[in-house]
């Protein structure tokens, strides 16, 4: 590796005077609710994105917590789905309180969680800002004035653009670009991104969703109706006699993932503990994802302990398409698809000719019968194509999906008996294959509780929809075994560790014979105060991989191990002042070959109390050797916005982003972030690429409440 940048020993020293004088510096403040909650967020989503090769979608995550955020929830009548919405609980957690509200009455305080099995402070911390607590337990009484007078409507306008000019949006020659039309984009360089919300409590929400992304037109040419992309929806819940009620775009869960799930699902990360899903069956559907989610109607009906749910999906999808001559009519002609697309772009001539492409329907059901300590479901659900899927065949994707339509069929069960929790799900495709997944969570005492998780998923399983626990992107051609514990010795120490084994009994892209990995991690988080917070973490992930060195015709296989190492440290100043510090190390063994890579940042957070602002800003050295040493990172942002880049190469990167509120009903937020690279003269390849040595982006946001 170069020698390390000047910038590097400074950042590096200014953490290590800020953890001197932390460790001695007692202070009394209190950390603001909203950002704590959001940085617990932040860690949860930041590790299942290490794992990940696209950007995520996690607006529906922010949406949840956001409803309750402005409408906190009584715990005193909360049901088991509205409680599970709080990803940091987990089904013991939820049954033991509900348990205790039961036998001993209404809870008199929030503090009094802390005599509930399972309830530490931190969880109670997590907690506060979205529930409270009163005796008062009437059902809501909703009439239409309500629905006008405590209703809440938001609305958000986001614009968004790379300032240096990339290929795509570059001056060319008229006769170059008449023999190639792809070799530009044809729309501005701009995201714009629009989003209407109603909500009434988490009864009611209709919203509407509109975006065009970079390089796409607007009104104009092949957007004539302005956006490329539409969205709407209206949902129902409790509401009468409705119990739920979805119409326009929706989301469906159910189940452990495995059969039907779209959206995002938190998978594996530090937490060992919280490995199991919580399916919230129907969902309205509020991000931008243009793909994955359904469309039409879907509803549920309770019968005393039953819920059956019923839906119904019917839109278009983009594709690759091939067209080719039915055998029997050569006046007809039949559609073949080569793949199913998911990036949601339409720049170019060529990505135009994919945009909705096909016809997907999908339409099913679920019924579940519940119970205070066992719930136990079915699903069954059949998709169809208006094409048939023509993959390229290779040897190691030879069982995937091939055809025009597909079903699944599965059942699920949760049990929770004493401290122990068990869930599994197990499901069957139309080809034959089946996926499995069967886990414990066990409080064994207040201060350790461990999980266990084995699943195994064929390599001719063919799951369209799903979102399961996995050590790869897609729920097939995998076998595993997870252990996991949490222990807190002390208030202030708390120890996680897994230790996950996986192994693939059929090839995989880029490994050419069946393999073996496992991914090992440990982290120790201190929290001596509610001011300071700091945790160290080591993780170990081998997998094999195909050797680039042909041997006789055939690239053998070797392991590649990457190993993470990890100190990150988080102080309250003051309720005004909040300082943040990572150091990152990485190594990435292949073979004999050995790569590093470093990165050190410096946050700092100004949120003054009786100013309508908050400032936030971020400066971060980095070093890798090469792409594969890469560390992933989390960056703050506006409002329902995600960022997690990825930094590679030599560099450094610089963000700053100012949340102002105008009023008691409109924010604004404007965001400044910018890379410079030493060591490279251009950036990015194909229609993105740069000349020169730095990428900025402005990001400016409004929001409306009314």
């Amino acid at each position: 590796m170069q020698k390390y940048s000047l910038e590097f020993f400074v950042v590096f020293f200014l953490c290590s005077a800020l953890i001197g004088r932390t460790m001695v510096t007692k202070v009394h403040a209190q950390v603001p609710v909203e950002t704590q909650q959001t940085e617990n967020i932040q860690e949860r989503i930041e590790d299942i994105v290490e794992n990940l090769d696209d950007e995520i979608e996690i607006t529906e995550v922010l949406d949840n917590l956001n409803v309750y955020l402005r409408n906190p929830l009584n715990l005193n009548r909360a049901t088991r789905l509205e409680l599970q919405k709080f990803f940091f609980l987990n089904d013991i957690q939820i049954h033991n309180l509900l348990e205790h509200i039961r036998l001993n009455g209404p809870l008199l305080s929030i503090y009094e969680l802390q005599t509930i099995d399972g309830y530490d402070m931190g969880t109670i911390r997590n907690l506060l800002p979205f529930v409270y607590v009163s005796r008062d337990i009437s059902a809501r009484q909703m009439t239409l004035s309500d629905f006008f007078e405590q209703g809440q409507s938001q609305l958000f306008i986001r614009y968004q653009q790379v300032l240096e000019e990339q290929k795509g949006y570059a001056p060319i020659d008229p006769e170059e670009l008449a023999e190639n039309p792809n070799a530009r984009y044809l729309g501005s360089p701009y995201r714009l991104y629009a989003r209407y919300r109603y909500t009434y409590f988490n009864n009611v929400s209709i919203g509407v969703t509109a975006e065009k992304d970079p390089g796409e037109e607007f009104f104009k040419g092949s957007q004539k109706h302005g956006f490329d992309f539409y969205s709407a929806h209206f949902y129902m819940r409790n509401v009468g006699r409705i119990h739920t009620l979805a119409l326009g775009d929706y989301h469906l869960q159910f189940g452990q993932g495995l059969n039907l799930w779209s959206g995002f699902g938190f998978g594996k990360s530090f937490d060992a503990i919280n490995i199991k899903k919580n399916a919230l069956g129907i969902r309205p559907y509020t991000s931008v994802d243009e793909n994955r989610f359904m469309r039409g109607v879907a509803a549920t009906h309770k019968i005393n302990n039953i819920e059956i749910t019923g839906f119904y999906s019917q839109k278009k999808r983009d594709a690759n398409i091939i067209e080719a001559l039915d055998t029997l009519d050569n006046d007809e002609s039949l559609l073949y698809v080569s793949s199913l697309l998911q990036t949601g772009f339409h720049r170019t001539p060529r990505e135009l000719e994919t945009k909705n492409a096909i016809d997907e329907i999908i339409y099913g059901g679920n019924i579940t019968y519940r119970q205070r300590r066992l719930s136990i479901g079915a699903t069954a659900h059949r998709t169809l194509f208006s094409a048939q899927l023509d993959r390229r065949l290779y040897l190691y994707n030879q069982f995937d999906f091939n055809d025009s339509e597909n079903y699944n069929i599965g059942v699920d069960y949760n049990y929770i008996v004493r401290n122990m929790n068990f869930f599994g799900e197990v499901v069957r495709s139309q080809s034959g294959g089946y996926a499995f997944l069967n886990g414990l969570i066990m409080s064994i005492d207040p201060r350790f509780s461990l999980s266990v998780l084995h699943r195994r998923y064929d390599k001719d399983y063919h799951p369209l929809y799903s979102n399961a626990f996995s050590e790869g992107s897609r729920i097939i051609n995998e076998q595993g075994l997870f252990f996991g514990f949490m222990f807190r010795p002390q208030r202030a120490w708390t120890f996680y560790a897994y230790a996950d084994n996986f192994k693939s009994d059929w090839l995989r892209y880029r490994v050419n014979a069946p393999s073996r990995g496992f991914d090992y991690l440990l982290q120790v988080n201190y929290r001596p105060s509610r001011q300071l917070e700091l945790y160290a973490r080591y993780r170990n992930r081998t997998k094999a991989l195909n050797n680039t060195a042909e041997e006789f015709g055939i690239y053998p296989i070797h392991d590649t191990e990457r190993q993470n190492f990890r100190f990150d440290i988080r102080f309250n100043a003051s309720r005004e002042f909040m300082l943040k510090n990572r150091a990152e190390y990485v190594t990435y063994t292949v073979g004999e070959e050995r790569n590093q890579g470093f990165m050190v940042y410096q946050d700092f957070r100004y949120a003054p109390i009786k100013l309508p602002f908050v400032f936030t800003l971020r400066y971060a050295v980095f070093q890798t050797d090469n792409f594969d040493t890469r560390i992933f990172v989390y960056e703050n942002d506006v409002l329902y916005a995600s960022s997690f880049p990825s930094y590679y190469y030599k560099g450094r990167r610089f963000y700053a982003l100012v949340r102002y509120r105008i009023n008691r009903n409109i924010d604004f937020w404007v965001r400044y972030a910018q890379t410079y690279y030493n060591d490279r003269f251009t950036i990015g390849t194909g229609l993105e690429e740069i000349q020169g040595n730095t990428r900025s982006e402005l990001k400016a946001q409004f929001r409306f409440r009314f």
